[in-house]
């Protein structure tokens, strides 16, 4: 088949690691000619080009800056996406007839895009469900349903379920997120969704004592402790007020030691919440060369994840996924939506609390702090990841519709 695939996140090969290229790579071994539109922002001021990488293209697209910008525009750059992702598909791929394409929100706006393929080539279509968005950004405050910004809310509501009604599939990433889109979207049949999980390509993670020791001395990382490590997004969504409540509750903790590594709206908020509180047993990084923080990450023992007590709508984290491939046990803090909980118990891989809930995030700390336990626990992530969150798994899911 020719598959094409539309996405947000800039890269020019598929041999990156991550929930997306690991599961197109599923698609050219399995002899399928990929093609992909991967943008690349204003401010990188490269010129849109079409990259043959044999097996498979990429198309890098030129569009507005979206990511680390003003309000206004990052909402002006996402209305034009879907303009410009069909201007290069007419441009680039006017001599191409694709049998499938595949989309992921974010972005809900690439929908005029998606019908026109579907139009022109009469190709089936599948959304990869990654993100509820507008409520997510009700749940947060950032959107409201009435006023001026119910305006908006509206307009992006009507651009969602035009989107959910021209995909022929929608995978989402858990059994509560299918339920959510059903109750709120009714008029969708439920013959179309289905699980189609966040998944890599779990890699053999060698840990390298001496290395481990190393990077761990060249960062002041004590030896003698357990290491919970935050790696990922530092926003609002991760709910950081309730991170800081926990890194302020065991600053005495002598067992355990924090690493908070990554960036987002939230970093100068958490960087002041430091070098305010001075601790003594957590670290937090912006910007750590990409084989120090892979080896650091692979080093930890814990992985933690924290999501905002206010969703409603049920987020499944891929980081999840980077830590089960380091066989790290999890303590999550996050909503009662999100069905995140009931798999870490169902693997018994690791704990959880609701967000806010310091007593129990503070005896979950503790109990992981036991080393036996822990490595049992994180065993049992790495066994869950490979049983139930490969690539090749995501890759049959959708395939299963075209080969009947």
């Amino acid at each position: 088949m020719n598959v094409l695939f539309l996405t947000l996140l800039d890269f020019e090969t598929i041999e990156n690691n991550n929930i997306y290229t690991d599961l197109m790579r599923e698609f050219v071994k399995d002899n399928h000619k990929l093609y992909i539109i991967s943008p690349t922002e204003k401010r990188n001021q490269q010129k849109t080009q079409l990259i043959n990488n044999g097996d498979y293209k990429v198309l890098k697209l030129k569009i507005g800056n979206i990511q680390k910008t003003n309000i206004f525009e990052k909402g002006l750059s996402t209305l034009t996406l879907e303009s410009k992702f069909k201007k290069g598909i007419k441009e680039y791929f006017s001599d191409i007839r694709f049998d499938l394409v595949i989309y992921s929100t974010p972005p809900i706006t690439l929908q005029k895009a998606v019908s026109y393929v579907k139009k022109r080539d009469n190709a089936k279509s599948y959304l990869l469900l990654k993100d509820i968005f507008p409520q997510n950004a009700v749940d947060l405050g950032m959107l409201k349903k009435n006023g001026v910004k119910g305006v908006l809310y509206n307009f992006f509501r009507a651009k969602e379920k035009r989107l959910y009604q021209i995909s022929d599939y929608i995978g989402c990433m858990s059994p509560a997120n299918i339920d959510f889109i059903l109750k709120h979207n009714p008029e969708l049949s439920t013959k179309i969704i289905e699980v189609c999980p966040n998944s890599i390509e779990p890699l053999k993670i060698e840990k390298n004592e001496t290395k481990a020791l190393e990077i761990k001395r060249k960062y002041n990382i004590p030896l003698d402790k357990t290491i919970f490590i935050y790696g990922g997004n530092l926003g609002k969504p991760q709910g950081i007020d309730f991170l800081m409540k926990c890194l302020r509750a065991n600053k005495a903790n002598d067992q355990a030691y924090f690493v908070i590594a990554g960036s987002g709206t939230e970093f100068d908020k958490l960087d002041t919440f430091f070098s305010n509180e001075k601790l003594s047993n957590a670290q937090l990084f912006a910007q750590l060369p990409k084989e120090d923080y892979e080896i650091l990450a692979n080093s930890c023992d814990v992985g933690l994840i924290f999501l905002d007590s206010r969703f409603t709508i049920p987020n499944f984290p891929s980081r999840l996924l980077s830590y089960m491939q380091a066989s790290m046990p999890i303590l999550a803090a996050t909503d009662n939506n999100t069905d995140i909980r009931e798999v870490i118990e169902k693997g018994n891989f690791g704990k959880w609390c609701k967000s806010g809930e310091l007593e129990e995030f503070n005896n979950h700390l503790s109990e992981l702090c036991n080393v036996p336990k822990r490595k049992k626990m994180g065993k049992n992530s790495r066994k869950f990841l490979e049983n139930n969150y490969t690539a090749k798994h995501s890759y049959k899911i959708i395939m299963r519709h075209f080969s009947e």
